[in-house]
């Protein structure tokens, strides 16, 4: 899998985890729910910049985001 595929399905999995929608991780995080989407398919390709504001939006370290759930 890609990095941006690993990437976007954990930001789903805790999203869904936590029970918010994308817009309301659009409204915690200050981004636009259509880049989320776009992360969250792994078509976006989002800064470390923008990937640390997803997780401050989670409460969640920065790793948390890229753990290649298909290795463990």
């Amino acid at each position: 899998m890609k990095i941006q595929q690993i990437l976007g399905f954990n930001i789903k999995q805790i999203r869904e985890q936590k029970g918010w929608s994308q817009d309301k991780l659009s409204e915690v995080s200050g981004l636009h729910r259509t880049y989320i989407s776009g992360i969250e398919r792994g078509v976006r390709n989002p800064t470390v910049d923008i990937v640390q504001q997803i997780a401050r939006a989670f409460d969640v370290h920065i790793t948390e985001l890229f753990k290649d759930v298909a290795k463990e």
